[in-house]
């Protein structure tokens, strides 16, 4: 066996969604690619009741990367199986019950979208391996140097890099860029690209998406937002969506820090601490966890701009009507290769899909609401709640915030002991 191709992982798909039809749906993306291909993603779970929880998978981004859809077709089929059989599952020394496999698929919408740049792809495979963009040739002037976009620069989240980051910044060549011959080229907007259209799309039709993950190779780390600059949790004034911050972003040790909630920061590096736990109880593979700002695997840091983790993020962020979302990003392959062989690929395999399970797990609900008061809730939250308290007072840079960072600050050191307590009995 070797990597899937564009046509296997279609076929893939579809082999699931009808060998499993009462626990997985096949889901057409509308966007076609500039080469005529539709993708097509798999959701997994029972659909009873009213979804409370959801999470999102995907991979093939960049097309030279090509052990991410393999990790997400084998992961939708361990899942698939192992529900449908009543067993738990086993990856070598990292182990799920029974009744963790159901808690998922029966309590959470797992949607799977394995392969989202199949031109880049399809494009890697059978012409030149390093390539790594799409291959939208509508920026090229006919030129063959000049044909793609990183769909990984192309998602809403400071798109406008020359604007809003510092030009030093721009020295590690990370960022982006608006050259079409450049492999980090953004496109000619946010989300000019079918293949970022496709995962916009998904977040809007499935709007319970509060868990995220976007598949990568290499260097082995878990990486969670900001990617544009430090996390601070001490000024909300200092955030993305402030443009008196424009030209000063990027840089460590300055004056600027993107703002996140000292909660959320905690949440962010606890659950990528379980992904590495359970990544590294398959075979002993340590995957570090760190925001993405810092990436380790890089040696340095590593602003980013219109990348699908922060993006995804940020929605809650610039518009506190959405759901919050978990997002991280995942570099498998500790060596760094883009290419592993199939020998190498199989054992990663294992070792990114027990931490994936792990991910699942994090989403399921701490409460089992029944359909009506799921319902009631997302009705008070709609018709209520979002209008007798408008984001502007309690999104996370309004008012409320403020008032709820200082009682954090008195709360949780009286609180923590208690809870350590409560842990270790």
């Amino acid at each position: 066996m070797t990597f899937l191709n564009v046509v296997e992982i279609e076929s893939a798909l579809s082999g699931l969604a009808a060998t499993y039809p009462s626990i997985s749906q096949l889901v057409t993306l509308p966007n076609f690619t500039a080469e005529g291909r539709q993708s097509h993603a798999l959701l997994i779970g029972t659909g009873k009741g009213c979804p409370e929880a959801g999470v999102l998978i995907i991979s093939g981004a960049h097309a030279r990367e090509w052990g991410g859809p393999d990790i997400c077709i084998n992961f939708a089929t361990d899942l698939l199986e192992a529900y449908t059989g009543g067993t738990g599952l086993v990856y070598g020394g990292t182990s799920y019950t029974a009744a963790e496999i159901k808690s998922i698929v029966e309590r959470v919408d797992v949607i799977v979208f394995p392969d989202i740049n199949p031109d880049g792809r399809h494009y890697s495979q059978n012409t030149f391996a390093m390539w790594r963009k799409n291959r939208n040739t509508a920026s090229s002037g006919g030129q063959a140097s000049k044909i793609g976009v990183d769909p990984n620069r192309n998602y809403d989240f400071l798109w406008d890099f020359n604007t809003t980051f510092d030009p030093a910044a721009q020295a590690g060549l990370t960022l982006a860029s608006t050259n079409p011959s450049n492999d980090l080229f953004h496109g000619t907007a946010p989300f000019s690209e079918a293949e970022t259209k496709n995962v916009r799309w998904l977040f809007e039709q499935y709007p319970h998406i509060g868990w995220f993950m976007d598949i990568h190779s290499y260097g082995g780390d878990i990486l969670h937002a900001w990617g544009d600059d430090t996390n601070q949790t001490s000024d909300p004034d200092k955030n993305f969506t402030n443009p008196a911050w424009d030209g000063k972003r990027g840089l460590p040790s300055d004056a600027y820090g993107e703002y996140i909630g000292a909660c959320d920061l905690a949440t962010a590096a606890s659950a990528g601490n379980a992904v590495s736990a359970a990544i590294a109880g398959v075979r002993g593979e340590t995957y570090a966890v760190a925001q993405a700002f810092f990436l380790p695997s890089w040696g340095s840091t590593y602003p980013t701009s219109g990348a699908s983790d922060d993006w995804a993020t940020s929605r809650y962020f610039a518009n506190p009507v959405k759901k919050k979302v978990r997002a991280y990003c995942v570099e498998f392959n500790r060596v760094k290769t883009f290419f592993p062989s199939w020998a190498d690929m199989e054992p990663i395999i294992l070792d990114v899909d027990a931490g994936l399970v792990r991910f699942c797990l994090k989403a399921v609900p701490a409460l089992s609401l029944p359909t009506w008061l799921c319902h009631l809730g997302r009705w008070w939250n709609e018709a209520i709640w979002h209008r007798v308290f408008p984001p502007e007072l309690w999104g996370p840079y309004g008012p409320w915030e403020r008032i709820r960072r200082v009682v954090e600050s008195i709360l949780i050191p009286i609180i923590r002991p208690f809870m350590r307590n409560f842990r270790e009995r």
